[in-house]
């Protein structure tokens, strides 16, 4: 049996993940990468880095890029081992862009999108977001992941991460079967769940939290001094998830989800 990469998922945490919905790992990519990757999202936003009076909406979003550092940041091979670790090997697909960045800026105006939420899998191509729709095999991704390519402190706007949510909104997807639910159907199922303890994504910059494609988060306003440069890419299925396989290999995505609708052995 090949060695493990030393940092890539311990035993515990893949529990931590398959329990909590997240696993945290520090270092995924290098912090250079994160540094020339915001000089590129600067230019892009054609802002002052270094005047905060240039800085007018709370939050900024941007869409995908592909640029080396960004390409280099998503397919590491801490990353690839630990995508191998959750989804399976040969189950996904290496990442060929970053996603959006929703850039946030210290303000003390309302960003408008801090409501708890799951993100889409499949039928994004209708024009009303809230259309889209999350099924329970997670049709059309695999992972949700969240890469912080600046510091990440408390008051920093860090993703607010629900605990263990992604077992809830499996329980909600389990009666709609392959059609699933929208999102705002699921925004009202969401409104009437349980509490969870409520934890941050906060981190160095390079760090990324690899979290399961039902994991409910929720955005929040920047009251720190510095901006917050956050990806969240998919990372996509080469094949679909499977709650019933022959041979028992599931993935620690698909144990989740048998583990929250009654189906582990």
């Amino acid at each position: 049996m090949p060695q493990l990469d030393v940092r890539s998922l311990s035993e515990a945490q893949i529990h931590d993940f398959i329990e909590r919905g997240f696993a945290r790992i520090d270092g995924a990519f290098d912090r250079s990468l994160a540094d020339a990757a915001r000089a590129i999202l600067w230019r892009e936003m054609a802002l002052d880095a270094d005047d905060a009076t240039t800085w007018k909406a709370p939050v900024v979003r941007l869409g995908m890029y592909s640029d080396a550092p960004f390409l280099a940041a998503a397919n590491t091979p801490t990353l690839a081992r630990a995508y191998d670790q959750l989804v399976g090997e040969e189950r996904w697909t290496p990442c060929r862009a970053m996603g959006t960045f929703p850039v946030r800026f210290p303000s003390a105006e309302d960003p408008g999108d801090t409501g708890w939420h799951v993100d889409a899998s499949f039928d994004w191509h209708r024009p009303d977001f809230m259309d889209w729709r999350v099924n329970l095999t997670s049709r059309g991704r695999a992972l949700l992941m969240l890469f912080l390519f600046s510091d990440v402190g408390d008051n920093d706007a860090p993703t607010r991460i629900r605990v263990g949510s992604h077992e809830d909104i499996a329980r909600m997807l389990k009666p709609a079967g392959e059609a699933g639910l929208t999102l705002r159907e699921l925004s009202m199922a969401i409104a009437e769940a349980p509490s969870r303890h409520e934890t941050l994504a906060t981190g160095d910059a390079g760090t990324v939290y690899l979290c399961h494609p039902f994991l409910v988060h929720a955005a929040q306003p920047h009251r720190g001094t510095a901006p917050r440069f956050l990806a969240q890419p998919p990372l996509f299925p080469r094949e679909a998830l499977q709650l019933q396989r022959r041979d028992g290999a599931y993935s620690p995505v698909e144990v989740a989800i048998r583990n929250a609708i009654g189906m582990a052995a």
